[in-house]
C-alpha cells in the first residue's frame, strides 16, 4: 500500500511535518534537506523516538549511507517486519536518488509507489545536495505523489533568539535579545555552529547574565563577521586595525581570494546600504533585498554606509573586481601583498 502524498509547499511541508509527527499521522516516505542540520538531525531522532519503541532500535530502525546501498538493499530493508512495533524507519544517508542509472531509478519508483505501510524511509541530504532533475519526469512524478520532501532552513530572527535563550538557560545564564543578535552577527545563524560557541560562553562567563565581552572573548567569528570589522577599519580610517584583522584571517589559513570576495560582497551591501539612505529606503528594504532574517546586519549596513559616499563605494567594489580579476588570471602574483595594498588604496579613497 503506498502513502498518499503530503504537500503543502516547501515552508509549509517542514510546518505540516511537525504537525503530522505530534499528531502521529505520519507519511510513508520523506526527503529530509537543507543546510540547518542541527534541526535536520533532531527531528529525524524525533521521528525515531516517534516510530521506534526504546529498546528495539537494532530490529526496527537502520541509517545506512549511499555509497554503501542501493536501491534492492533498501527496498528488502523497507519490507522486513516491525518487532514490538507498528512500524519501522529506514533513513538513507547521502543516498542521491538523482544520480542513479535508469535501472536503479526504474526500482526506486516502484519502491516508492507501494511502500509498506509499515516503513517509513526518510532520504538524508546531509554533504549532497539536493537537485531534483526536471528531466527525470517518472522519478518526479513519484517523489511528488509519494514523497514530503522537507527543507530544513536556518531560523528566523525572534524564533532564533528564543531558542538562544533557552540554550544558555539551559546552562544557568541569561541573554537579552541585543546580545543574542550580536552573537548570531559574531557566530553565523546556523544552530549547528551556535551550539559549541554557546557551551563555550556560557562556561565562560562568570556572571548570570551573557556580555558581549564574554562573546568576544572565547567565540569563533565567522568569516562575515570578521570581514564586517575589517571593512568598518577601512570606513573608520583605522588601517593598522585592519591590517592587524587581515592578518588574523590569513592566520586562520583563509584563502586571500576567498578575503576578496568576503570583502567585494560586504562592500556592495554597503554600496546598496548607502544608496538606500539617498534614496530614502529604511532597513526593511535592504533586508528584503538582501533576504536578512532580522534587522541587526540591515542597521548595521546603514552605519556604516552613513560614513562614506555612493561614489567611494562604487568606487571600491571596482577596485575589488578589477583586484579578483587580476588573482584569478596573472601569474606570479602575490595575493597578501595585492589585499594589503587594497587596504591602504581603499583608505587613502577615504581621505
Amino acid at each position: 500500500m503506498a502513502y498518499g502524498k503530503k504537500s503543502s509547499g516547501i515552508g509549509g511541508a517542514f510546518q505540516k511535518f511537525k504537525g503530522d509527527l505530534s499528531a502521529g499521522t505520519l507519511g510513508g516516505a520523506y526527503i529530509f534537506y537543507g543546510e540547518e542540520s542541527y534541526l535536520r538531525e533532531y527531528y529525524l531522532e524525533a521521528l525515531r523516538k516517534k516510530l521506534v519503541p526504546a529498546g528495539f532500535e537494532d530490529f526496527n530502525y537502520h541509517r545506512v549511507e549511499g555509497k554503501d546501498v542501493n536501491v534492492q538493499t533498501l527496498a528488502e530493508m523497507a519490507e522486513a517486519m516491525p518487532m514490538m512495533a507498528e512500524r519501522t524507519l529506514l533513513a538513507a544517508v547521502d543516498f542521491d536518488i538523482f544520480k542513479l542509472n535508469e535501472e536503479q531509478r526504474d526500482k526506486l519508483i516502484a519502491l516508492l509507489e507501494d511502500i509498506p505501510p509499515y516503513c517509513c524511509i526518510v532520504f538524508v541530504y546531509d554533504t549532497v545536495e539536493y537537485k531534483p532533475n526536471k528531466t527525470m519526469k517518472k522519478l518526479c512524478k513519484a517523489i511528488d505523489s509519494h514523497v514530503e520532501a522537507v527543507e530544513f532552513r536556518p531560523a528566523g530572527g525572534s524564533d532564533l533568539e528564543a531558542w538562544i535563550a533557552r540554550r544558555f538557560r539551559a546552562l544557568g545564564k541569561d541573554i537579552d535579545r541585543q546580545t543574542a543578535e550580536y552573537l548570531i552577527f559574531t557566530c553565523g545563524g546556523l544552530m549547528t555552529g551556535l551550539v559549541p560557541e554557546i557551551a563555550k560562553i556560557g562556561a565562560y562567563a562568570k556572571g548570570p547574565s551573557i556580555t558581549r565581552a564574554d562573546i568576544d572573548a572565547v567565540a569563533d567569528p565567522v568569516l562575515s563577521a570578521e570581514v564586517f570589522r575589517l571593512s568598518d577599519a577601512v570606513l573608520q580610517g583605522d588601517y593598522d586595525r585592519a591590517s592587524a584583522i587581515l592578518g588574523d584571517l590569513l592566520k586562520m589559513q583563509t584563502e586571500p581570494i576567498v578575503i576578496l570576495a568576503a570583502l567585494g560582497g560586504q562592500l556592495r551591501r554597503i554600496y546598496t546600504a548607502r544608496l538606500a539612505i539617498d534614496s530614502g529606503h529604511d532597513r526593511y528594504w535592504l533586508m528584503e533585498l538582501w533576504d536578512m532574517r532580522s534587522d541587526y546586519p540591515a542597521k548595521l549596513l546603514l552605519s556604516a554606509a552613513r560614513r562614506t559616499t555612493a561614489e567611494w563605494c562604487a568606487d571600491a567594489v571596482r577596485m575589488c573586481q578589477t583586484l579578483d580579476r587580476r588573482m584569478k588570471s596573472e601569474k606570479g602574483i602575490d595575493p597578501v601583498g595585492e589585499l594589503k595594498l587594497l587596504l591602504v588604496r581603499l583608505g587613502a579613497a577615504r581621505k
